[in-house]
């Protein structure tokens, strides 16, 4: 059994292996399947997941690189399995296999494998072909077709011939399309295409139908069908009578191409195949496969494997030149000449060129000048001069040669200046697609000047006069016509070929043009046109000035520091909103000038800020209150300076004013003790939202004094752990050797005789002495420091570890 890919043949054998062959037959993977006969392969359309079934119950799924899947073994032989078409996406991990019953296998999303019955009770299922959501299959009865997405059977085309075995001779199916259905049994071809029902109609029947659209004989049994664009290729299985004997003998196997009528075909070619062993093979030894993308169809026998192959372009167009019928033989396959081998490309390719002019098809022959005429230079100029009779040079423009090989200068300017008398814009976009050194450049200038002489404003002229001046490296002319024009290119060009130079006398009509883009690029390019002389040349455009100023202090307050004060004006002036932001983020803006410009546009905010900047919180605490009247401003703004004037200034003027003294109850209560604002508060006096005010700070309160004592459990709970970590260090032993010394005398600290009782005083400074270098006891009985720690700070040493022998 073999399956074909566009990339590979799968062959299974009567021993249980499965072979994987390229194209030209080299075995490039083998498989163990089983000891007995292969039923069926089956592979998806991606080649990269096979089903196999075999004889012996065995079915496995699996992928080629991997192994992993669906391995099972049944009490009964397997004759056919499908896989889904789509089977590696992960949401189609289906397939079908065939005994005397068909059997859906779905993995669900527990990654186990659910089992369905789809059929069964006709007898054994001998071919099964999956197409998208359509599965169709054939057993004793006839073929029979299952819509996957709706869960529901099509149709039952009943086969013709019942006397026939189907054992002998097995039914062939194979999908000509998502919908069309190719059926051969016995002698029998029929041509299903499965359509969708009217809803109308629908009732309880299935939403699809299908309809015989061709039903025919043929000469021969079928062994294999397969689909050619609109013809069928049929594989025959050949009986013929003996001229001697009144007995039939198995001819060879025909591969014939038809055309399928409605009732029935006309043969378009027939060959005879020679394979081993023909004389003993049965119409079920032999087998048609074919890949979809390739053209190819494989014919197996049990001892041969046959490749058939479309004829080629080549074929084709040696009987078109037979016929001399030269236009048809390049337009055959929408000519690319390269791969046509054994022609003289040229001079097929001049005739086709000759007709498409006679045509009056000047676009085409242009077109085709580029693959007939090639690298010969003589014949593209000969077609030029051609074209320029014929009035067409537009027509071959787009398609001269323009890169190592290229024409005289003289052809180039030919065309370029029949373009700039009828059509200037066709003009701009050869100079534009044409390596500049194709033509004499300062020639062109030259008449696209002298046509500027006519038509002074022409926009198409003059950005490609911009970009000639542009390639012949005068870019100041070049800019002058981009500026002039407001060209978006304007700042590629001063990039490009560092222009700036060119353009510190035209900072104002670069900005008219687009201020964020000149201001980006003169920030960009300090170095070149330096800040003082940007200011210098915007004086008299003080919009544009407060852009490129602002935009400068946004990059780094510092760099234009000296312009700090003119900014107070230009800010006051063009950009309020950014006013109050630019007063906080500078430090060398003078506060007095800032606070007159502020006072005389009456700028309250700003004043605010500038007033607490200056040390004259009252007065700024004054204006939030009285210009501003916002409570909720005056008490931030009292929590910021956290100045108890402020806080008493704020509930003076507050205590006459309802609103305010309930937005200080609601804020103040972690600044301020409330009670000093409550019995401020006149008898009588209308709050609104008092009750609130009070239950918050009351809750406020109760929050305080949970904190204090959650601050104190932790306080008290770290300190024991830290008293009891320090005793559990000072409880540990110290080493004593004869390397340390008495820090009094200096003496080695043991004894050279360890025999002899001897007393050490070990600190907790690790400072050590014998005892009897010590002096006496302090004031504290019992108790002594380290002379040396008690020196450099008046503290303790540490208690005393004393070791006695």
């Amino acid at each position: 059994l073999t399956y074909t890919h566009t990339h590979f043949l799968a062959l299974g054998t009567h021993f249980g292996k499965v072979f994987l062959l390229d194209i030209q037959g080299n075995v490039t993977q083998k498989f163990e399947i089983s000891s007995v006969k292969i039923n069926q392969i089956s592979l998806d359309e991606s080649g990269e997941h096979v089903g196999i079934c075999s004889e012996d119950g065995k079915v496995q799924v699996f992928g080629l690189y991997t192994r992993e899947g669906f391995h099972e073994n049944f009490d009964c032989p397997i004759k056919v399995v499908a896989v889904h078409p789509q089977f590696t996406r992960s949401n189609y991990k289906q397939f079908v296999t065939g005994g005397n019953k068909l059997l859906l296998y779905e993995r669900n999303w527990l990654n186990r494998w659910k089992t369905s019955v789809l059929h069964e009770g006709e007898g054994s299922i001998t071919n099964i072909q999956w197409r998208a959501n359509l599965i169709a299959w054939s057993n004793n009865v006839g073929v029979k077709i299952y819509d996957i997405g709706t869960k529901q059977r099509i149709t039952n085309v009943l086969r013709d011939n019942v006397s026939l075995r189907p054992d002998m001779y097995p039914c062939s199916l194979c999908w000509k399309d998502n919908a069309t259905l190719i059926v051969g049994w016995g002698k029998s071809i029929k041509i299903c295409v499965v359509k969708e029902r009217n809803p109308t109609e629908m009732r309880d029947l299935p939403s699809r139908y299908v309809e015989i659209v061709s039903a025919f004989e043929t000469e021969f049994f079928i062994s294999g069908l397969a689909p050619l664009a609109d013809q069928l290729v049929t594989l025959y299985f050949v009986k013929e009578n003996s001229e001697h004997m009144d007995e039939e003998f198995r001819a060879r196997p025909r591969l014939d191409i038809i055309q399928t009528l409605p009732e029935s075909c006309e043969e378009i070619s027939s060959d005879a195949l020679t394979v081993r062993n023909f004389q003993d093979n049965e119409c079920r030894d032999y087998r048609l496969e074919h890949s979809e993308g390739e053209s190819l169809f494989y014919i197996i026998s049990p001892k041969d494997i046959v490749v058939a192959k479309e004829r080629d372009q080549d074929d084709h167009i040696d009987w078109l030149l037979e016929k001399k019928k030269y236009e048809e033989a390049l337009m055959a396959a929408e000519i690319s000449f390269k791969n046509i081998k054994r022609h003289d490309v040229q001079k097929i390719g001049m005739a086709y060129i000759n007709h498409l002019v006679e045509k009056g098809d000047y676009d085409s022959a242009a077109r085709k000048c580029q693959k007939v005429l090639g690298k010969n230079m003589d014949l593209w100029e000969n077609e030029v001069y051609r074209f320029k009779t014929i009035g067409q040079l537009k027509a071959i423009s787009q398609y001269l040669p323009r890169g190592d090989l290229r024409l005289r200068p003289a052809i180039y300017e030919m065309i370029l200046h029949e373009f700039l008398k009828t059509d200037y814009e066709g003009f701009a976009t050869l100079i534009r697609e044409w390596p500049g050194e194709l033509y004499n450049n300062m020639a062109i200038v030259q008449a696209v000047s002298d046509h500027l002489k006519r038509d002074p404003t022409n926009r198409t002229l003059l950005t490609t006069l911009a970009e000639l001046y542009t390639y012949d490296q005068r870019y100041d002319k070049a800019l002058e016509i981009y500026l002039k024009l407001r060209h978006k290119d304007v700042y590629q060009l001063i990039h490009k070929h560092n222009l700036f130079a060119s353009i510190e006398d035209k900072i104002v009509l670069l900005m008219d043009f687009d201020k964020e883009k000149a201001v980006d690029m003169l920030l960009d390019n300090e170095d070149k046109i330096s800040t003082d002389r940007v200011v210098e040349e915007l004086a008299d455009r003080p919009e544009l000035l407060h852009v490129y100023l602002h935009k400068l202090f946004k990059r780094d307050h510092h760099k234009g520091q000296k312009y700090h004060e003119r900014q107070i004006g230009l800010y006051a002036e063009y950009d309020r909103p950014n006013l109050l932001p630019f007063l906080r983020d500078s430090t060398h803006c003078p506060l007095e000038k800032a606070l007159e410009v502020c006072q005389q546009r009456n700028f309250v905010e700003e004043t605010v800020f500038l007033l607490s900047r200056m040390g004259n919180c009252r007065r700024a605490l004054q204006m939030i209150m009285e210009e501003l009247e916002d409570v909720d401003k005056a008490i931030e703004f009292a929590k910021e300076q956290d100045d108890a004037e402020l806080w008493e200034d704020l509930i003076s003027y507050s205590i006459d004013k309802p609103p305010f003294i309930t937005g200080l109850l609601n804020n103040i209560g972690t600044h301020v003790d409330p009670i000093l604002l409550i019995h401020r508060i006149k008898e009588g006096m209308e709050i609104p939202n008092l009750r609130d005010s009070l239950v918050k700070i009351l809750q406020d309160y109760n929050l305080q004094i949970l904190l204090r004592e959650g601050c104190k459990k932790i306080l008290v709970a770290d300190s024991l752990s830290l008293l009891q970590k320090m005793h559990r260090t000072q409880m540990r032993g110290v080493r004593v050797d004869e390397e340390n010394i008495c820090e009094s005398c200096h003496a080695t600290i043991l004894p050279s005789d360890m025999a002899k009782p001897f007393n050490v005083v070990v600190f907790h400074c690790r400072h050590m002495f014998h005892k009897e270098c010590l002096p006496s006891s302090g004031t504290i009985p019992g108790v002594q420091f380290c002379n040396i720690c008690s020196a450099k700070r008046r503290g303790p040493g540490g208690g005393i570890l004393e070791m006695k022998k």
